[in-house]
């Protein structure tokens, strides 16, 4: 069976689920907190980064990789990539725009609200991994802290920085839908929908997820008006409707 190593509540890592289950691949999720995430994604033959797919043909260390591998092997009609050249190369150029840019400035930005949130952060971050993993992370949250920190880059006034980059990405993708176009690339559901509705979910907080996410009715006020307003945005209402219809949609 294939094994994935992730962080349960990372917005990769939800990509690569949300692939796998789409294409009917059935899979062993191994679930790590921040940190140790590294140690076990190395050891599964990876980089230092999550999410990590083990397969018969060799091990996939990022999420775009995994998006690929799963669609090659997914019947022609349901693909999420064009088959013609052109086309597959536009689709990839926007989802390395939304992987670049939405993924990782959408991310620190919710980090650096949660974090001031223990407790709940604890709550909905360790769903699901070894229970040494979450006594660990919960007596050295200190650590934890400056790990975090440090990683992500995070310092005064960056998160001002974060929220109008998380702007800019989602007023793009209304641009791009402004035009009547069901979705991001025309006609069909494609890669570039996946990869903007799960990269988006670090600020969106959807519903439904391959983990529990905190809904606003338990954030602190002010992540939970930034959630709000990010649900009000056209792009936002778009990511919500993505997960509502197309998460727990297989195709083959």
């Amino acid at each position: 069976m294939l094994r994935l190593i992730t962080i349960p509540i990372s917005h990769y890592c939800e990509k690569a689920r949300w692939a796998l289950e789409r294409g009917g691949m059935p899979y062993r999720e191994e679930r790590h907190v921040q940190g140790i995430h590294r140690f076990a994604a190395r050891r599964a033959g990876g980089g230092g980064s999550v999410p990590v797919l083990v397969t018969p043909d060799g091990v996939l260390g990022e999420s775009e990789e995994i998006l690929a591998w799963v669609d090659a092997r997914t019947p022609p009609e349901h693909r999420l990539f064009p088959a013609e050249p052109g086309a597959r190369s536009d689709v990839e150029r926007l989802c390395r725009r939304l992987d670049d840019e939405l993924g990782p400035k959408g991310r620190r930005l919710m980090y650096i609200h949660m974090l001031a949130q223990r407790k709940l952060t604890l709550r909905f971050n360790n769903e699901g991994v070894p229970r040494w993993e979450d006594r660990a992370i919960r007596y050295g949250w200190p650590l934890v802290l400056r790990f975090v920190r440090r990683e992500l880059g995070i310092r005064p006034g960056i998160e001002a920085e974060d929220e109008a980059a998380v702007w800019r990405e989602l007023d793009f993708v209304a641009e791009l839908l402004a035009d009547g176009r069901p979705h991001l690339g025309g006609e069909r559901f494609g890669a570039a929908d996946l990869t903007f509705a799960a990269l988006s979910a670090a600020v969106v907080v959807p519903p439904v997820y391959g983990v529990p996410l905190p809904q606003p009715d338990v954030l602190a006020p002010d992540t939970a008006a930034l959630v709000e307003r990010v649900r009000d945005h056209p792009a936002g209402r778009y990511a919500l409707a993505l997960f509502a219809e197309r998460r727990r949609e297989c195709v083959v």
